[in-house]
């Protein structure tokens, strides 16, 4: 039985400049600003008998990437056994045409 799940719109973000370490009596220090990456998308899967989680990052959000994600699933477990899905109906589900 396997739980999946999406988020979309993760920034990928890194800092302009390193931050200072540590150190005693002062607190780790980050720059204000950033720099963006553009965006991805999390597709993940909790396999509820063994916690192992089966996840892919996607530039697009979409049908043809939801449908590469299972096919990625199908792959990686072996087993002969049936396998049950648990999801949202969120519309990124509908079949593609």
């Amino acid at each position: 039985m396997l739980c999946i799940d999406e988020k979309s719109q993760i920034q990928a973000l890194d800092r302009t400049q390193p931050g200072l370490p540590l150190a005693p009596g002062h607190p780790v220090t980050r720059t204000h600003d950033y720099q963006r990456f553009g965006t991805t998308s999390l597709f993940a899967a909790l396999d509820v008998a063994t916690g192992e989680v089966i996840g892919r990052l996607k530039r697009r959000h979409r049908s043809a990437e939801f449908v590469e994600f299972l096919k990625a699933i199908d792959e990686e477990i072996c087993t002969n056994l049936p396998v049950h899905l648990i999801m949202d109906n969120y519309a990124y589900i509908r079949p593609i045409r």
